[in-house]
């Protein structure tokens, strides 16, 4: 059980991160044209819109918690008054709300995949294949909550914290701090790692090329003259 346990959560996290980012280079270096989520936003876009918005919303408030939440410092919540009880609480709030409207949306888009015969014409088996991950993922997420209402003092979750941050600091044997937790969050953070294994090979790679630069870009104006031609673009001045 330690050796698995060691095997598991002590190297299979460190398999996972070098693949995902080294398979996500190689891929961007060799394979552009394949660098895309492979949109197929004419059929059913009613339907794609509410699911996608939905999932995508859903998803970047988990990311968000899972990142702030497993890798900050305890010292920094402790320092700020956080106690560990409250930290627990507004996971299972915050994070149930996100998931459920993550799995509603995902639950549109497997919908749309799977059940339109032109759309899973033209889906590869690692479109579908993700999906379905990402939906077991979410459940295994939610199944999770029963089990933290029975740890509201928050020692389950600085387990987590202690691993992930261990991991990322090369912590050695840092894999027996959740050797014996609940198999639920061991089946959500083995497949949780999965995801970034399977990462640089599905649709996925598309996150790494999110615009947000766009959000800090200036605004431009094109000026054209009355024949139509396009003569300069200017910057558009903020009003006074």
């Amino acid at each position: 059980m330690q050796t698995l346990n060691a095997i598991v959560f002590g190297w299979y996290p460190y398999l996972c991160l070098t693949v995902f980012l080294i398979g996500s280079l190689i891929r961007f270096d060799r394979e552009q044209y394949t660098w895309r989520s492979g949109s197929s936003q004419l059929l059913r876009r009613r339907q794609l819109i509410w699911g996608s918005n939905l999932f995508h919303v859903g998803i970047l408030f988990i990311f968000a918690g899972h990142f702030v939440g497993l890798l900050t410092p305890i010292w920094v919540f402790d320092m700020l008054g956080v106690s560990h009880g409250f930290k627990q609480m507004l996971a299972i709030v915050a994070g149930g709300g996100a998931g459920l409207m993550c799995l509603v949306g995902i639950s549109l888009l497997a919908h749309r995949r799977l059940f339109d015969p032109r759309i899973r014409a033209t889906s590869s088996f690692a479109d579908t294949g993700i999906l379905l991950v990402l939906f077991a993922q979410l459940l295994l997420g939610l199944a999770t909550i029963p089990v933290s209402l029975g740890h509201l003092d928050g020692h389950e979750m600085v387990k987590f914290m202690a691993w992930a941050q261990g991991i990322l600091t090369l912590q050695p044997g840092i894999a027996a701090n959740i050797v014996d937790v609940h198999p639920i969050f061991k089946a959500h953070l083995v497949l949780g790692m999965t995801i970034f294994l399977l990462f640089p090979f599905t649709r996925l790679v598309h996150i790494w090329s999110a615009p947000v630069w766009y959000l800090g870009r200036r605004g431009y104006q094109v000026v054209r003259s009355r024949d139509g031609r396009r003569h300069l673009v200017q910057p558009i001045q903020p009003a006074e």
